[in-house]
């Protein structure tokens, strides 16, 4: 699966490109630090993603974990365990965006 960066993350690359450079070296060294796979890394971040209301960073990271050969189920699941931890509501947002960028992805 191919990701299409966003327009802002675009813009913003262009604008302060020393600055995306050096958020996305950390990303890597962070991604690449221990034992945790690739797969792995992205549902986490999912997680974090919806904790965080980040309808952007949902749809990021649920195309990456995709990409990194998590199932739908895998990526819906790792939401639903959050339920007791950050709501339902924010829980059930997160699904609605996530099924969103599943459905671009078929």
């Amino acid at each position: 699966m191919t990701q299409q960066l966003p327009e802002l993350y675009l813009k913003l690359k262009d604008r302060h490109s020393d600055l995306i450079e050096a958020v996305e070296k950390l990303a890597k060294i962070a991604r690449t630090s221990g034992p945790l796979d690739e797969k792995t890394g992205h549902l986490i971040q999912l997680g974090a993603a919806a904790a965080i209301h980040s309808r952007g960073s949902v749809c990021s990271h649920a195309s990456r974990a995709l990409g990194s050969g998590a199932t739908p189920e895998e990526i819906r699941h790792s939401i639903i365990i959050l339920t007791s931890t950050i709501g339902f509501p924010t829980v059930a947002a997160a699904l609605s965006w996530i099924d969103d960028q599943l459905e671009k992805a078929d």
